[in-house]
């Protein structure tokens, strides 16, 4: 009872954040409760912080490398491009804006997808004068598509980060098992998208409101730098997989050459467009406090009791065969994300999984099951992630308000029927690329 209640002060501290906490010094407060009552002790930290390291840098380093390219005006010439590839006709703009975010999503992760590009959307779909209730339309999905389609790459969601490495998932293995799932899950989240928002998307749009895709570029040298950087890194990180190179190092050195570009470091005397101290300052430093901290309290959590109740549920579902025992964890991850917020719910699953004595192939479709249930549970609730969070803010900021009701209202219509999609594609592919 002392852990959960720990868990539960802390989770709301993390959501309120008052006076301007911030999650990060919020979680470590949890933390230091939970050492200081016993809860945990100094070997747990060294653990969590095992678990935690490699995948936090990486995030980070992937957010700095992502406000670079947004600030140089990169996010904003691809959206503008999709916006005139829709040619006025609103049917097709709908899934082009739909798909550019799952494709930022899986290079930029799912907070990129959804924090940078949402305001550019915001301000194309103002330029096309569309009504409100359009506007949401498309708004929604863009934040719903950065999380149903952060599944490809390991550096496509913060969950597949800590998955990975808990489990020592290489990088090619786990695009090799996820990618076409992703691609499950996109068209699926093309297909319930435009049914449920059919009434709203317009017939036609004027193109000639838009100016052109070269106008928002403000640095030519970050842009042209862009796609060669881009295609380097997923080369390095397939690569070098299979020395097991920790994801920070690769991550951390495409965002030291992309700030070496943005700040003019070899070129003295030249005037730099992007400010890397606005960048550096608006880095999501604290999701490394955030990641110690409430690993933590949920670790003293599941010591407690819930990793072996976890566990017990996680090896009746896995007589009950695979194909259940795939969806079952995936929708129990869902769930649970969507009460305690994904990212503790990604660390309970992943120690209840290798708790769990089960198969080799069904312990294989729990972790990715566990990773898809963290990835697109977080849709049901406003606090099954942070970034969820923080897209809220920020469309506030913009004139958008979204109710938890009206969020909860269309996330409980739409996330079911693409986790039932993406799973039953995970329990169908991954056995049959792994049988001999």
């Amino acid at each position: 009872m002392l852990a959960f209640a720990i868990f539960l002060v802390t989770l709301v501290l993390v959501i309120w954040q008052p006076r301007g906490l911030g999650i990060g010094w919020s979680a470590l407060g949890g933390a230091v409760v939970a050492l200081l009552t016993g809860v945990v002790n100094w070997g747990d930290v060294l653990v969590v912080w095992h678990i935690v390291w490699d995948a936090t840098f990486t995030f980070v380093a992937l957010i700095i490398i992502s406000l670079i390219l947004d600030e140089a005006g990169f996010f904003a010439w691809a959206a503008l491009h999709i916006a005139r590839w829709g040619n006025g006709r609103g049917r097709l703009l709908f899934p082009l804006i739909v798909m550019q975010g799952a494709l930022i999503a899986a290079v930029f992760a799912n907070d990129g997808a959804a924090l940078l590009l949402t305001p550019i959307v915001v301000a194309i779909l103002a330029r096309l004068d569309f009504s409100p209730g359009v506007a949401l339309a498309f708004i929604i999905a863009t934040g719903f598509v950065a999380d149903s389609t952060s599944l490809p790459l390991v550096i496509s969601n913060l969950v597949n980060i800590v998955s990975a490495n808990y489990f020592e998932i290489g990088f090619d293995r786990y695009a090799q098992v996820m990618v076409p799932v992703d691609l499950v899950s996109l068209a699926a989240t093309l297909l319930v998208l435009g049914v449920y928002f059919r009434k709203q998307i317009p017939h036609r749009y004027d193109v000639e409101r838009l100016e052109a895709p070269a106008t928002a570029i403000r640095d030519p040298q970050v842009f042209r730098a862009a796609f060669p950087l881009l295609i380097a890194l997923l080369v390095a990180l397939f690569v070098t997989a299979q020395w097991e190179i920790p994801f920070t190092f690769i991550m951390g050195t495409a965002a030291l050459i992309l700030m070496a570009i943005a700040g003019r470091w070899f070129s003295p005397g030249h005037v730099h467009v992007v400010s890397l101290k606005k960048v550096l300052k608006n880095a999501p430093w604290q999701i490394v406090l955030f990641s110690v901290g409430m690993y933590l309290v949920v670790y003293g959590l599941g010591n407690a009791w819930l990793t072996a109740w976890a566990a017990d549920v996680l090896v009746w579902l896995s007589r009950q065969g695979d194909f259940v025992a795939t969806l079952g964890t995936g929708f129990a991850s869902a769930i649970l994300a969507s009460l305690m917020n994904n990212m503790p719910s990604t660390l309970v699953g992943a120690l209840a999984i290798d708790q769990a004595q089960v198969s080799s192939q069904t312990q294989q479709l729990m972790v990715y099951a566990n990773v898809i249930g963290n990835d697109l549970g977080p849709k049901f609730t406003p606090i099954g992630s942070l970034a969820t969070l923080l897209w809220l803010h920020v469309l506030a900021g913009k004139g958008y308000r979204i109710s938890w009701g009206q969020y909860m209202k269309v996330g409980l219509v739409i996330t079911p029927p693409v986790l039932l999609a993406t799973l039953i594609a995970l329990a169908l592919w991954l056995p049959a690329i792994s049988s001999p």
